[in-house]
């Protein structure tokens, strides 16, 4: 099994990874795929390079990773499942606190630390990165630079550990999704050892309206609930067609092969300009967690 993930070694990407692997595949039938960015993940993916993609969709403090979110829109994939990892910056350098010049991470991990940074390096240039695992490679060049990484990272590429725990939150998760091209998905969701703790499932999908009119969303909305199902997310992404034109990400609990699914996608398909099904997949909490 051929697994691209975002980052170099010891990216967070690559903690989702072993996680999911450590319930779903045997390892030894494995390989990891490391990407510089979360398009070059789509794109192994879409030229058939890997198997599987896991990417970061969102975060509990900046929230959801917009590139991701296009890209699922744009790119003929499913979600096959999720992994949800503790993240736990840290500020990683060759050199000292006091030296420390230009700062470099991913721009999640950057917002994530937004008011630690403008309250102890007020001056530090800060610069972004395809990964945190990226930007503690880069780090390693001159003394005066420091990346914002996992521990894991700071042991990878031999620095020290400035400061631990430098989030601006003390919980912070990021939640992954595995994906794979939506022609195999089928087959290989069948071919997975699925040992999941957790035996509901999420369902995840894209609805554009099409066409603007009071109450439209109102409409979808009401065939979940009159249906007794729960959304777990709703979220708006602009179309990218004209302002104020937008894409609804909706995921929900239950498994698209339930008859009070089903239902509810059929009525709602045949109010809409557009719905694409992102897939059914275990459902994954803060009690399911591997860490």
């Amino acid at each position: 099994m051929r697994i691209g993930v975002l980052g170099l070694k010891g990216s967070y990407s690559e903690q989702a990874a072993m996680q999911w692997i450590a319930k779903n595949i045997p390892e030894e039938d494995n390989s990891l795929e490391h990407c510089s960015d979360i398009q070059d993940v789509f794109t192994l993916l879409e030229n058939e390079k890997c198997d599987i993609g896991i990417v970061p969709l969102e975060n509990s403090i900046e929230g959801s990773v917009g590139v991701t979110l296009d890209l699922l829109l744009e790119k003929d994939v499913n979600i096959i499942g999720e992994s949800i990892v503790t993240i736990e910056h840290c500020l990683l350098s060759r050199g000292k606190k006091e030296d420390i010049k230009v700062i470099l991470s991913h721009p999640q991990a950057l917002g994530q630390c937004r008011n630690f940074l403008k309250k102890t390096f007020p001056l530090a240039e800060l610069r972004t990165t395809g990964s945190t695992s990226h930007a503690a490679k880069l780090a390693t060049e001159f003394e005066e630079m420091a990346a914002i990484a996992s521990p894991e990272t700071a042991d990878v590429y031999k620095l020290d550990i400035l400061m631990p725990d430098i989030q601006d939150r003390k919980h912070n998760h990021t939640r992954f999704v595995i994906i794979t091209r939506s022609e195999i998905a089928e087959n290989l969701v069948k071919s997975l050892r699925q040992a999941d703790p957790c035996s509901s499932y999420k369902t995840s999908i894209i609805v554009y309206l099409d066409r603007d009119r009071p109450g439209a969303l109102y409409s979808i909305l009401g065939e979940f609930a009159k249906n007794n199902i729960n959304l777990t997310r709703i979220e708006s992404r602009p179309s990218k067609k004209v302002l104020g034109d937008y894409v609804f990400y909706i995921d929900f609990k239950g498994n698209i092969s339930d008859a009070i699914i089903k239902d509810a996608i059929y009525n709602i398909e045949s109010s809409v300009g557009m719905l694409k099904m992102l897939g059914s997949y275990p459902e994954l909490d803060s009690t399911c967690e591997s860490n």
